[in-house]
């Protein structure tokens, strides 16, 4: 009786959520996920790219090294972001910051799509911990706005390109971050991310050294499988089936599969942590089952937390609780 309760509880939750998506047209937009390609027109030329792109280990690396350009104040940080859109507001990046009083340990929270707050009891929780906990805005999200824009419509879309440009983008904005840190003198470097974030803060774990931990929350390995069968990405299918089969998505989008990074991810230095599910049909479990088996394949030995609620009822008690001890746990391990 509870969990069909529950069930009903995200659907209502899942159609609030679909208020104001709309389908939009099918664009490649290659020149937006692989600068300096030439102009494509077919769905074959588009995923040669993407396949350069996943054996490239360095197309997650951000171009910029330098200490320039970080504004911190009043609790926030600002920089400009290495890639730059049409959107003047998404070009500039905005973290807030939860300080510990400690250097020990700073943790990087990346949001899930179409977020409206910031997670302020999560960092305050983990900042009276002695982790300072940093919420950093993704792209076309929070101060990154695109004007007139009633969702985050840009960062995941039927736009092939843009939605490379935006999780990479995202990636970039997410390790320039992580450097900022470093450089003023935090010791070790955790990332958290949430449903779609927990594709960036598992490919920001996958290429960037400094993370020793990383939590996933609602997570996967294909992108394209889960905007496919997902329920919050429904809109964003009607506009992709008639163009495209989903064979052909899950290679255009090769270099968002977080499966496609499994080795990186099961590097010995890396504290995997995952919560996922059991009722979710946002990120189907059947997904998040598989990019499990992938990641254990690679040798990684992720620690796995399965909790019988949906995609949008882990934010409830119990689930959050269990959830956020759990990580509290990783937190502390090796401390």
């Amino acid at each position: 009786m509870y969990h069909s309760w529950l069930d009903h509880w995200d659907e209502r939750r899942a159609r609030r959520g679909e208020e104001g998506k709309k389908p939009t047209d099918f664009v490649l937009d290659a020149e937006r996920a692989f600068p300096g390609a030439k102009k494509i027109t077919s769905i074959e030329e588009f995923c040669a790219l993407a396949d350069q792109a996943v054996a490239d280990p360095a197309f997650f690396d951000e171009p910029s090294v330098s200490g320039q350009g970080f504004e911190r104040l009043d609790g926030w940080l600002k920089f400009p972001s290495d890639i730059s859109t049409d959107i003047e507001q998404n070009n500039v990046v905005s973290a807030k910051i939860t300080e510990s009083g400690s250097f020990d340990q700073a943790m990087v929270i990346f949001h899930h799509w179409n977020a409206s707050a910031r997670k302020r009891q999560i960092a305050n929780f983990f900042s009276l911990r002695g982790i300072t906990v940093v919420e950093i805005a993704m792209p076309y999200h929070f101060e990154r706005s695109r004007p007139g824009s009633v969702h985050a419509d840009y960062m995941l879309s039927p736009n092939l390109g843009r939605t490379i440009q935006s999780i990479r983008q995202a990636v970039w904005d997410g390790r320039k971050l992580i450097r900022c840190l470093k450089i003023e003198g935090y010791g070790e470097i955790s990332v958290l991310g949430m449903s779609l974030g927990s594709w960036v803060a598992g490919l920001v774990a996958a290429h960037d050294s400094a993370v020793t931990k990383a939590s996933l929350f609602l997570t996967a390995g294909s992108l394209a499988d889960m905007v496919w069968t997902g329920r919050a990405t429904r809109s964003i299918r009607d506009s992709l089936e008639p163009e495209i089969e989903l064979t052909d998505l899950k290679r255009a989008w090769g270099p968002l599969n977080l499966e496609n990074y499994a080795h990186s991810l099961a590097r010995p230095d890396l504290d995997l942590h995952v919560v996922l599910a059991k009722r979710d049909k946002v990120v189907l479990p059947e997904l998040s089952e598989r990019f499990m088996q992938r990641l254990k394949d690679a040798g990684a030995r992720p620690n796995i937390l399965e909790l019988n609620c949906g995609h949008y009822s882990l934010a409830m008690p119990p689930y959050i609780l269990l959830a956020g001890l759990s990580l509290k746990r990783l937190l502390r391990r090796g401390r």
